[in-house]
Parts: structure tokens; sequence; C-alpha cells
């Protein structure tokens, strides 16, 4: 796969999200499927209330048109690979679109109960694993920087439920401040596509860089000041693919580092869940951290451009010491 087909690729994916924004964000801001905005969050968030949501239907469908469209172009796009990455994509991003659904069309403020969706990722995680097992599957596990792997062998399923469901959950604990998760993603795809091109494996590597240039198209209108948000729609979507991709490309623990944002986010809400039980006391003046950052007086925009420059380095550091 060279250099040209990459920049095609992207671009291609690029150039139809950024049509679709300019149909789609109309279409919500008519529908009214505006954002509510969490009485407890920050001051500042609370003129974002009305702003357009669901806007994960945007890169979507992008990645589908996208994936269809290049399959024309170049043989192998369409792989069983591929297939399961967009079912998880897909699988993800309808829990996420009816959890959105429920909140901003039927006012149910709860959405989703967290039993129900967490049913919904299980079961769609077991279907991406028994599809997978239709073919030669590496059931291995790599530690990172090291020689040393370990066999999950019948176990692998189990590891597999628990990698999607928690990293989709990651991303959408991520997903607050405008371009933030839009931005990380784009960063951890494009890694991954790396890996994959190291690896010979083009068709994901098609996918990854698919995603990549979706979500560059999708923070034309992300950016702050946003003029639509992801929502679940988006953020569990993303998560449950980055999260698959890492397993297809056996670079699960390294997923680790390369989405060490999302790490940093879940760990926060843990620790001040845990320490708020405990003891009473908060940690962070608010969670996830993107918030304790805010309270302390950064820019919503120095926030997340100091999560990206992390996303970057713990991406570009990886493909450093393995890949080159």
């Amino acid at each position: 796969m060279k250099l040209v087909t990459t920049m095609t690729v992207i671009t291609v994916a690029f150039i139809i999200t950024a049509l679709l924004g300019m149909v789609i964000i109309p279409l919500l801001r008519r529908l009214k499927f505006g954002q509510s905005i969490r009485e407890e969050g920050p001051d500042a968030h609370k003129k974002k209330a009305g702003t357009p949501t669901m806007g994960g239907l945007i890169f979507l469908g992008s990645i589908i048109i996208s994936m269809l469209a290049l399959s024309y172009i170049y043989e192998d796009v369409l792989t069983t690979q591929t297939i399961v990455l967009m079912i998880v994509l897909g699988g993800f991003g309808l829990i996420g679109f009816l959890d959105d659904f429920i909140i901003v069309v039927m006012k149910r403020n709860l959405g989703l109960t967290s039993i129900q969706k967490l049913i919904g990722q299980i079961v769609i995680a077991i279907i991406a694993y028994f599809l997978l097992k239709m073919g030669p599957f590496d059931t291995t596990v790599i530690i990172p920087f090291t020689d040393f792997s370990i066999d999950l062998g019948i176990f692998y399923v189990a590891f597999l439920v628990f990698w999607l469901v928690g990293f989709s959950n990651a991303v959408n604990l991520s997903d607050g401040l405008d371009g933030l998760v839009a931005g990380t993603s784009t960063i951890a795809f494009a890694a991954f596509g790396v890996y994959a091109l190291a690896y010979e494996q083009n068709d994901i590597a098609i996918f990854s860089f698919v995603v990549a240039g979706a979500m560059l198209g999708f923070l034309l209108f992300n950016m702050k000041p946003a003029k639509v948000f992801m929502g679940d729609t988006g953020s569990l979507a993303l998560g449950g693919a980055i999260a698959m991709l890492s397993i297809l490309v056996k670079q699960e623990l390294l997923l680790l580092v390369i989405g060490i944002v999302y790490v940093i986010e879940t760990l926060s809400v843990m620790i001040q869940v845990t320490s708020f039980k405990l003891t009473g006391k908060r940690v962070f003046k608010m969670s996830p951290i993107h918030h304790h950052f805010e309270l302390s007086g950064w820019s919503e925009w120095k926030i997340v451009i100091v999560f990206w420059g992390v996303a970057f380095l713990a991406a570009i550091i990886p493909l450093l010491l393995e890949v080159f």
C-alpha cells in the first residue's frame, strides 16, 4: 500500500464526511436534536445547550460509504476483518444512537440503562468474536516492547468482550470538550493504520485511514465552537472500533499506550468515585479529568490541545520504537 493510496483513502473519507456534515447538521437542527447540558457540569458548558448532537451519524455514514466506494478501486477492501470492524462500529454506534434518541427525542434524561448498554455491547462483541473464529484467529496477547506473549486460548473471548466494552465506555467518558475525541481518535486510528501497513494488513490499514480521514472531516464541524456533537452515537462506536482494531493488528495492550488519554480519563472517574465512597472526599474538582482542568482555570482550547499533544506522543513513540 503506497503513500499515494493512503492519502487517497484519507481524502475520500474527509470529503464525504464534509459533504454529509453540510447535509445532516441542518437536518439535526430542524429536528431540534439539541444537546442537554448537565446542571452539575461546568458553567461554561451551559451555553452549549441546544447544539445538535448525534453527529456520529455523519462520520459513521461516511466510513461505510467510503469503504464501499474504495472497494471498487482497490482489491480486498471488504474482507472478513473489515466487515467485522464495520459491524462493531455500526453495532456500538446503534447502541449509542438509541441512547441519544431516548434522551434527546423522547426526553427521558437517563437514556438506556447501564445494564441495557452492557448487554448490547457484550452481544456485539461476542458476534464479532465468532465471526473471526470462522477463520484463522490468534488468541495470543503480545506484551508490548518485549518478546513475550500469552496465549489466552478459550479465555480470549472474555478478554475481547472486556476490551471492546471497556474502551467504548472509555472513549464515551472522554467526549466532553469540543474536538477532544475527534482529534485523539484521528491520531489513534492513524497510528494503528501504520501498524497494519507494517504487518502488510492492507485491508485493515485502509479501514484505519478511512476512520482517520472521516474524523478529520468531522473536526470541521466539531472544533470549538462546535456546530455539532458526536454524542454516544459516535463515541461508543469509535471506542469499540479502536479496541477491535488493536485486536486485529495483534497490538491489544499497546492500546493502553496509544489510547492513554482514554485510559487517564477513565481512571480519573474510578479514582473519584472510589475516593468519595471510601472517604467522602473528592480527589479532583470534577471528573472526568478534563473537567478538573476546566475548573482549575484552563481554557477549553488549551485542554484539548494538550490532550491532543499527549495522544500524539503516546502514538508516535511506540511507532518509532517498534515499526521504524
